[in-house]
Parts: structure tokens; C-alpha cells; sequence
């Protein structure tokens, strides 16, 4: 039997039982310094007090595993913009499920693509890094949907006539961000869990590396591309927040894109945290509030044990 990867939750304030249930620090820290971000420019959202948390134990190969759904979607969406091809069979599980859409981006800018490239490889890696830490306990490849779901966040963040991130490197940069900050917000999560020092280290090197990339593209949306699609990307931004509010009951801020400001944080200048349950809704793309299973780029939910949000 495979051995756990994380070791016991870590004891205070941010536990393991309020990061799944959706009223952790980082809700906790976003209700207090919603109003300031860094340099300014935040979005605040509303919802309603979520119910009891759930006391279901939960492992700490579910949390990494909660962790791998994710980078199967990030990886699914660089590799195929960067090279119109997933990731390899070796890398998906015994019973992988399909994703639909995704194409080469035809880059007219050699550096983007580049970037790109460079962008697809680490996720694929971090792909590669979970499997092997969870060994035969990694969940496989969950269904992705890379098409209809863009349509449907378009639409939801109210964006006229769509967007494709696969037909042009402005609107690969708009799906980009999509991605970005709701990564480093999970890890950001989920990084004070974990109590064993190596595992912990290899986790906030990932988080450290999806900053990396949250930055390159917000940096490129403000100086590269045009004003339109950083607009779009503002939209995408405004929301994330209603999703993320919707589960968590409390102020949630999205610090806007912009000149001023290209790192979202608060007044301390501390990245932002989110919980399981705000990034389920983000990623199922529902701003309604209540409990959650599936939809958006997941539409037949994720694979493992944190697979539907308390709230």
C-alpha cells in the first residue's frame, strides 16, 4: 500500500477542515482586505453564510489528488495551444477520460510562443510529479471540456460573441488567465496543510512556479496585447470572484489586471488563498450559491474524493 504523501494536518487557525468547507484563512483574509489590493483596482462579491462544515475524513493523497486534477487541465490547455497535442497515454491513468476541444495556437510572436511552450512543459511536469508522489494512488485524467466551457464563460462574465483561446495568441492569452491565479490561489490553499517538510517544499516550489506564470501572462495582457483582451481578461476576473463568493460566504476579492497593478494581493502584499470549495465553483463555473458536483471544464466532475463543494 502506497504511503501518504502529506503528513498530519497542520494544528491552528487554517486547518484541513475549513480549507474543504470553504471558510478558510483565505476567505478569512479576503473579507478583511478585500478593499485593497496591490495598488488597487479589486472587485468585492457578496454570498450568503455557508453551512456547518463537513467533518468526512479526508486523506492526504485526496488533497494531492485534488491538486492533479487541476494540473491536468492546465497541462491539457498549454500543451495543446503549444504543440496541438495532450498529454502523452503515460501520463493520464489506466482510464482516462476525453477532453474535448483544443488546437494549435497560430503565434505570430515567436517569444509567446515560447512562452507557451516553456508554460505547457511545467505543467506537464507537475503532471508527471503528482503521479508519481500519489504512485497507484492517483486518480486518472477527469473528462475536460476546452471548448463548450469557454463558450460558457464568456457568456457568464458577459462577453459578447464568445472567445476561443485556441484561434489567436491574444485570445489564448484571455484562456490563460482564465487558469493562472485560480492555481495560485488553490496552492496558496492548500500549502499550509502540509506538515512533512519535503513534500511541503515541492509543494511551495509548484505554487512558486504557477506565480511565476500568473504574472508572465498578466504582465503580457497589460504591455504585449490589445486593450480589448485585457478587458476580457478584467471580465473573466469579475467572474472568478462571484464564483469563488458563492461558496465561501464572504467578501472575495479579484484585484483587476491592469498598469498599476499586475500582482493581485492584499494590503499585507500576501497573495490571496482560496479553498476547495471556491475553486470547485470556479473551475465548474457556477456563481450560484450551493453545493456543486460538476460543469464548466470538469462536466463529469473530478476524479478522487474532493469532487463536489459543502456550499
Amino acid at each position: 500500500m502506497e504511503k501518504d504523501k502529506l503528513s498530519a494536518i497542520v494544528q491552528g487557525g487554517f486547518t484541513r477542515r475549513r480549507f474543504l468547507a470553504g471558510v478558510g484563512t483565505g476567505a478569512g483574509v479576503a473579507a478583511v482586505t478585500a478593499a485593497v489590493g496591490c495598488g488597487g483596482g479589486s472587485k468585492m462579491t457578496t454570498a450568503p453564510t455557508p453551512p456547518t462544515p463537513p467533518t468526512s475524513a479526508v486523506t492526504d493523497n485526496d488533497i494531492l489528488n485534488f491538486a492533479l486534477n487541476l494540473e491536468y487541465l492546465e497541462a491539457e490547455f498549454y500543451l495543446r495551444a503549444a504543440t496541438g497535442q495532450g498529454l502523452p497515454s503515460s501520463l493520464v491513468g489506466t482510464n482516462p477520460g476525453q477532453v474535448t476541444g483544443g488546437a494549435q495556437v497560430p503565434f505570430q510572436t515567436p517569444a509567446l510562443r515560447a512562452y507557451a511552450l516553456e508554460i505547457a512543459n511545467d505543467e506537464m511536469e507537475h503532471v508527471a510529479f503528482l503521479r508519481k508522489a500519489l504512485g497507484s494512488a492517483a486518480v486518472d485524467r477527469p473528462t475536460i471540456d476546452l471548448t463548450n466551457s469557454f463558450s460558457a464563460a464568456a457568456m457568464a462574465a458577459g462577453i459578447t460573441g464568445g472567445f476561443n483561446p485556441f484561434a489567436d495568441e491574444n485570445q489564448f492569452l484571455v484562456g490563460a488567465f482564465t487558469f493562472e491565479d485560480v492555481g495560485v490561489t488553490a496552492y496558496n490553499g492548500a500549502v499550509t496543510l502540509i506538515s512533512d517538510k519535503t513534500i511541503l517544499g515541492a509543494a511551495a516550489a509548484i505554487h512558486a512556479t504557477e506565480a511565476y506564470h500568473a504574472a508572465e501572462i498578466r504582465t503580457i495582457l497589460v504591455y504585449q496585447s490589445d486593450p480589448t483582451y485585457l478587458n476580457l481578461a478584467n471580465q473573466i476576473s469579475n467572474l472568478r470572484g462571484k464564483a469563488s463568493a458563492a461558496a465561501s460566504g464572504n467578501v472575495t476579492a479579484e484585484v483587476e489586471v491592469s498598469s498599476k497593478t499586475i500582482v493581485p494581493c492584499d494590503s499585507n502584499s500576501l497573495a490571496f488563498h482560496r479553498t476547495t470549495d471556491q475553486v470547485l465553483h470556479i473551475v465548474y463555473l457556477n456563481a450560484t450559491a450551493g453545493a456543486v458536483s460538476s460543469g464548466g471544464f470538469y462536466p463529469k466532475g473530478l476524479n478522487g474524493t474532493i469532487t463536489a463543494s459543502a456550499s
